[in-house]
């Protein structure tokens, strides 16, 4: 070729689209480097703050489960009169501390004054609480005949007022009962329940904020390696045959199995393996955010407790789970009275009402329903008979607070039919718990009855 062609010829010589391949090549590499470092940051991010998250909730029920700890032993104090109850709760108060312990502990994490203030409010209710606590423990030892020394100095230095100093020792002994029995005293508990729930809602909804914004991030880096994986494949096409085995296939395996909405295979390169693992890990998460909707599905609209369906499957549960528990079904009585008389506006307030002394008076790891109109049930796992007249007081202690007119609605009363088991739910407890009700209603209505009486 004569040095005359060569000048006039044009097009891309081969060596340097070699050189621009492999300088887009190392781009690309470390592109991808760059994305797999953010990937695993907002991963970080997301971990830190669902583990935040969890943290706090403990904390939060921590503190719970020590103020519902003082109310039952300052209640069985009050009822029984035995020192070992009192003993306990001030070995809580005083010693344990698992209250302030865990507002202690939440002071550790990163979380917003604004927020730690409801739990700091909670743990003030419940310290002014101690007050009405206290007062009613002189109460009872005094009605008791108990020496005071016995008891802490702050015991000993609590001064009865006048009217309270002329009762007599009976009279002591209801005071102190309706101290820590009375309305105001479970509306100081839902106070505190209160102010934690919105400790918990807001920490969710932080979390919830935080997490929203590094899945943002995420997608961007997804679809950024997307981007450059798709490159990548044009400019190895025909030098890197193997390319097609490492990036091509597991790309198309992983964007049919985003579509489909599955768990991606771990397989290809290096990088595809993390990302894959990556958004394996997200997966879960989003499955375990749905199982959480999913659950609060499981509510009823009307009262918050569970519905039908959901005390189904927790009854299935304990037929696998051989533990002691009760059954208690609970009717409202006359309401078609109600509904008849004073129209279904009151007769909804009414159930919300009953709904809520119903989880109030039960306690945390206990399973309160509605299943029908004014038929709710309640599963009390870890009781034997010999709880039952803990339990029947409570049913009248629901039933006292349903006679209360205060908030204008018309009294009403529950019967409650019961039955126990020491090998989980078993077949004929509905029946046996049903046929204690039934002799409820025989017999007048408002009360209790369990089959073994």
């Amino acid at each position: 070729m004569s040095e005359k062609t060569k000048k006039v010829i044009h097009g891309i010589r081969i060596r340097t689209v070699s050189y621009v391949m492999i300088f887009l090549s190392i781009m690309l590499y470390f592109v991808l480097l760059f994305v797999s470092h953010k990937v695993s940051k907002e991963y970080e991010v997301i971990v830190y703050a669902t583990e935040e998250y969890i943290k706090c909730d403990e904390e939060a029920q921590e503190l719970w489960e020590g103020s519902n700890y003082l109310t039952e032993q300052i209640q069985f104090y009050v009822m029984t009169g035995k020192s070992a109850y009192a003993n306990a709760y001030f070995e809580e108060a005083y010693v344990t501390k698992r209250r302030e312990f865990a507002l202690t502990t939440l002071k550790q994490h990163k979380v917003h004054p604004h927020t730690r203030y409801f739990l700091e409010e909670a743990l003030a209710s419940s310290n002014k609480l101690m007050e009405r606590e206290i007062y009613a423990i002189k109460l009872t030892a005094l009605a008791q005949g108990t020496d005071l020394r016995e008891f802490p100095a702050i015991v000993q230095n609590v001064v009865l007022n006048d009217e309270d100093k002329a009762l007599t020792p009976d009279e002591m002994q209801e005071k102190a009962r309706e101290l820590i029995f009375s309305r105001d005293y479970h509306e100081a508990k839902l106070l505190i329940k209160n102010n934690i729930n919105s400790f918990v809602d807001e920490v969710i909804s932080n979390t919830y904020s935080d997490q929203q914004k590094s899945l943002s991030v995420l997608n961007s880096f997804f679809t950024l390696s997307k981007v450059s994986f798709s490159i990548l494949f044009l400019l190895n096409l025909i030098p890197f045959a193997m390319v097609i085995l490492l990036i091509i296939r597991p790309l198309q395996r992983y964007i049919n199995s985003m579509r489909d909405e599955k768990k991606l295979e771990i397989m290809g390169s290096y990088e595809f393996k993390y990302l894959a693992q990556i958004y394996n890990d997200i997966h879960e998460m989003k499955a375990s955010h749905e199982a959480l909707l999913r659950q609060r599905a499981e509510h009823d609209a009307l009262t918050g407790l569970i519905n039908r369906g959901a005390f189904e499957r927790i009854k299935q549960l304990f037929t696998a789970n051989p533990i002691a528990l009760a059954l208690l079904i609970i009717d409202v009585d006359e309401f078609k009275f109600i509904n008849d008389h004073y129209g279904h506006e009151v007769g909804d307030q009414i159930l919300r009402k009953i709904a809520r002394i119903i989880k109030e008076s039960f306690r945390v790891k206990d399973y309160p329903a509605r299943i029908g109109g004014d038929e709710f049930a309640v599963i009390l796992v870890d009781v034997t008979v010999k709880d039952k007249d803990v339990i029947k007081r409570k049913v009248d202690n629901m039933n006292v607070m349903l006679q209360n007119r205060a908030d204008g609605l018309p009294p009403v009363s529950l019967s409650v039919g019961g039955a126990f088991s020491q090998f989980g739910f078993i077949e004929e407890l509905y029946v046996y718990a049903d046929r204690a009700l039934y002799v409820v209603k025989e017999n007048g209505r408002c009360g209790c009855r369990f089959y073994e009486d």
